[in-house]
């Protein structure tokens, strides 16, 4: 199938997971109804984004993936005949959790989660304290409309972790996200964030000849305000749809027959100098 329709359901978060994981349930309904195919919820999708604090309460909506949550996606995924990322709060064991994502095919077959694999530790977005990095790699998921890759917000500022999905063939990488902007930030700040947000995620497009796919989350939580602007961007890095900074469901067509004809004109697979590239495991190259 070289045409597909994906959704980004951009929402805001309650305090309250089961209010959160029953209005996903609905926006998926709906965003099925609009056509889309593969529907992406934004990361943590059933709870506020608490990583503002570090707070030993919230671990406990940490959950079994696959558990409950992964369960009713997969009943809902069959019963709508779509594929469903589902990004969310992960207990793997006790005292190592994970920002994770589930993958569910269009059948409700579990295919596998991703874990995210960067996590920041910056004023408002105290990720460190709650999540354990990623273990399992970067991954791809074979659908049923199309081969999928997923990361996870932070790790949208790394070429390296697009890279490596896309050499897996992910046809399209999605972002579920929880970004925007604190109080004290000026309005050009705000601005100029959103701005390279966009930019660099493009640049993911064009590196790997692919289309990329980013949701996130709208709202003011805990002084922090998610920007939304939700959008799809094709292998060229043109954005081919995007969202406002309001609730919104964002349905785009993606054509991945294109992918071929764009590698082909621009060829950056075949021109890598693989052979010197041995650097880029080190952490820095002066002592």
């Amino acid at each position: 199938m070289a045409k597909v329709k994906l959704g980004l359901v951009q929402t805001v978060g309650h305090q309250n997971p089961e209010k959160n994981l029953q209005n996903h349930l609905q926006k998926i309904r709906e965003a099925a109804q609009k056509g889309a195919q593969i529907i992406c919820l934004q990361e943590m999708f059933n709870t506020i984004y608490f990583c503002h604090v570090e707070d030993e309460a919230y671990f406990e909506w940490a959950q079994a993936i696959p558990g409950p949550i992964s369960n009713a996606m997969s009943d809902l995924a069959k019963e709508l005949g779509v594929v469903l990322i589902v990004p969310y709060f992960e207990k793997r064991a006790p005292g190592i959790y994970h920002n994770t994502a589930a993958v569910i095919d269009a059948d409700g077959t579990y295919l596998g989660k991703y874990r995210k694999m960067h996590i920041p530790d910056d004023p408002g977005f105290y990720e460190k304290f709650y999540f354990t990095p990623g273990d399992i790699g970067f991954k791809i998921f074979e659908t049923k409309f199309a081969t999928i890759g997923v990361l996870i917000c932070w790790d949208q500022w790394y070429p390296e972790a697009a890279r490596l999905t896309a050499m897996h063939g992910a046809e399209i990488l999605f972002y579920p996200t929880a970004i925007g902007t604190l109080e004290h930030e000026s309005e050009q700040e705000k601005v100029r964030f959103r701005d390279a947000w966009q930019t660099i995620q493009r640049s993911h497009s064009i590196a790997n000849g692919c289309y990329v796919a980013s949701v996130n989350r709208i709202g003011v939580e805990n002084g922090t305000k998610f920007w939304g602007h939700s959008f799809v961007s094709a292998p060229f890095g043109e954005v081919i749809a995007q969202a406002g900074d309001q609730e919104e469901i964002l349905v785009a067509e993606v054509d991945i027959a294109k992918m071929d004809a764009q590698r082909r004109i621009w060829p950056f697979f075949r021109d890598r100098r693989i052979d010197e590239f041995g650097d880029l495991t080190k952490r820095y190259l002066v002592d």
